[in-house]
């Protein structure tokens, strides 16, 4: 079924940011100047065509009558690159090519004027919101969104835990119950089924900042008496066993709509983990960062990640040398705990490490 979107005219959307940006936005020599919206596409996809420095996309990007942002875009549309009043432009072509660009933006009203009444009036779209092009590929995100977790040592230990299956069985599965114990379980909670992962420590500070909650299972609570209360399962990754911690199911939705931006105070950190793998991965993968949201980290913050240099020694002084470090690709957070942070590898020119080192992005870099 087809939801229906309400879609105003709007002006540019980045005003303010273009103003405060510390330089012009630099656009690549290949930047197609018409380019047709293909299925698979992301948002990072279309404005890494388009910007050297694809996070800065806000900059280049003018909304159109038929989107409300710039992630409501869909197969099929066609782009435009105008350059309007000295600057680079962006913008979907409703068939009138650049001159409808630059009218729409010395047009200041936030929706279509009726041109006999000067009323804004709304305008509707109507496509299924699965078709619309997203800012990071979702496929990739989507089990780290509202599966596994961060949380601290303590709270992981005073969770509910999985007492035993009905039967006195060791594992359960979807469709099962088993018995938790611990304080606060209540009828109707929900809770998500989880198992101690990896302890996370700053490789910096050795502080430990929190340990890796592996998503098991979900299910709610049914009965109660005392602090044993019958957890009826309903959704599983793998058996659910004794042991097993409970912590309440957060309410967290599954969002296409992320804003790729420059963490310009936010200091450096490092890649605690690279997961599903043995420490490496590529394009696409998912790291852990040791920067969260106590150290300003939000949804969207981009950074560049660099390798570590290596160390060689210097022949004609003979006394070792460390090497600088170099940059192996970029990395956009899309989720946040406390002390770290998910990030998704966009770019990556060679193999990206556990121990890599997370750092702002320099434009043009």
């Amino acid at each position: 079924m087809k939801k229906p979107v309400l879609l105003l005219v709007a002006g540019l959307l980045a005003g303010s940011a273009m103003a405060a940006s510390p330089k012009p936005v630099d656009v690549k020599d290949t930047a197609p100047e018409r380019y047709t919206v293909q299925k698979g596409d992301t948002l990072w996809d279309i404005s890494n065509r388009y910007l050297k420095d694809p996070w800065r996309w806000p900059e280049i990007w003018e909304v159109n009558p038929q989107v409300r942002n710039p992630h409501l875009i869909y197969p099929g549309d066609k782009l435009v690159l105008c350059r309007i009043q000295d600057r680079n432009v962006v913008a979907v072509d409703t068939g009138g090519g650049c001159a409808d660009v630059a009218q729409r933006l010395t047009n200041k009203a936030t929706g279509r004027v009726d041109g006999d009444s000067g009323k804004l009036l709304p305008q509707i779209r109507s496509e299924p919101m699965s078709v619309a092009i997203p800012a990071v590929p979702l496929q990739a995100i989507r089990a780290f969104l509202s599966g596994s977790r961060v949380v601290g040592p303590e709270d992981f230990e005073r969770a509910p835990y999985v007492l035993a299956g009905l039967g006195h069985r060791i594992i359960a599965g979807a469709g099962e119950q088993v018995y938790a114990r611990g304080k606060g379980l209540a009828v109707g909670d929900n809770y998500g089924v989880y198992r101690r992962g990896n302890l996370y420590l700053d490789p910096d500070t050795q502080e430990i900042l929190g340990i890796e909650a592996m998503d098991i299972g979900a299910g709610s609570i049914t009965a109660v008496q005392g602090d044993v209360g019958t957890l009826s399962v309903a959704r599983t990754t793998q058996e659910v066993r004794i042991e097993d911690r409970l912590l309440l199911s957060e309410a967290m939705p599954v969002t296409p709509v992320f804003h790729p931006t420059n963490p310009e105070n936010v200091k450096p950190g490092r890649i605690l983990q690279v997961m599903n793998s043995l420490g490496s991965g590529g394009l696409n993968s998912i790291i852990v960062v040791n920067r969260g949201e106590r150290d300003g980290v939000v949804q969207g913050h981009t950074f560049a990640v660099y390798q570590h240099g290596g160390v060689v020694r210097d022949r004609t002084k003979d006394e070792l040398v460390q090497l600088p470090s170099e940059r192996s690709g970029l990395a956009m957070v899309f989720r946040t705990f406390n002390k770290v942070s998910y990030a998704i590898v966009l770019k990556a020119s060679t193999v990206v490490k556990q121990g890599d080192e997370i750092r702002p992005p320099v434009s043009g870099d």
